[in-house]
């Protein structure tokens, strides 16, 4: 086991490894970037984030069809669409996300930026508790009539789900550094207050690194884990995603 200074050593070396402008074109946070208007980044980063499960080269190919499929302009499309410009979707399909899901996601996301301000505000109301902040925002999403069969598409961390594409999104529209991966287009939230995106990959490390104790990956792990990356960087604990992602996924520790 390693003692306390060498896993900040290592978690501060991978962080610098994988923090560069060359991870973009393998992971889902590519498909935003390739986009300059802050709505139009949030939109795709969110819709990329939502379907963000399975092969990542999948996760890519199919976030880039939504937004081909909005005309590469996400903002102007949720806000001007009609009900029969959706049925554009209605083959879409990544793993249990389909034409309904995202028919509704565009909905939603039209009466969000609407009536509540867009996603940065309703996804910043209780910042200094993400669980809550969270929960709120799923609450907001669904006003809108819904199938009941999309709910199961955003996580709610006060059912103790790690919400961890949601965190994932978070991470990418809060985060500012210079290395250009994350974005740092929101103010509403601090970097001290993102919780870590936890999965099966980053909480295996995290576990062989004694950064958590918890077996499952749920809220109460996602905070465990938080608390313990903040002893290293309690300004930006987040950034150590990038270590545990990279350590699971490319180096297989």
């Amino acid at each position: 086991m390693l003692n306390e200074q060498e896993i900040y050593q290592l978690l501060e070396e991978k962080y610098t490894q994988f923090n560069q402008k060359s991870f973009i074109e393998s992971d889902p946070i590519s498909v935003p970037h390739q986009f300059s208007r802050k709505e139009d980044i949030e939109i795709a980063a969110f819709l990329s984030a939502t379907i963000a499960w399975g092969q990542r080269k999948t996760i890519i190919n199919n976030a880039q069809k939504l937004v081909d499929l909005m005309e590469l302009e996400p903002y102007r499309f949720v806000m001007e669409h009609s009900a029969s410009d959706l049925s554009r979707f209605k083959s879409f399909k990544h793993r249990t996300f389909n034409g309904t899901d995202v028919s509704f996601f565009i909905r939603s996301l039209q009466n969000l930026y609407t009536h509540h301000g867009g996603l940065e505000q309703a996804l910043s109301m209780y910042p200094n508790d993400m669980q809550r902040n969270i929960s709120t925002f799923k609450q907001l999403f669904f006003e809108p009539d819904h199938p009941a069969r999309s709910t199961k598409h955003l996580s709610d961390p006060l059912k103790n789900s790690a919400a961890k594409r949601i965190n994932m999104f978070l991470r990418w529209m809060v985060r500012t550094d210079r290395r250009g991966v994350d974005f740092g287009l929101w103010n509403g939230i601090q970097s001290s207050q993102l919780m870590c995106p936890l999965d099966v990959h980053s909480g295996n490390v995290a576990r062989k690194l004694g950064l958590l104790i918890r077996t499952q990956n749920d809220w109460k792990a996602v905070e465990e884990l938080t608390a313990n990356l903040r002893t290293f960087d309690a300004a930006d604990p987040v950034k150590y995603d990038f270590s545990l992602f990279g350590l699971g996924v490319f180096e297989k520790f």
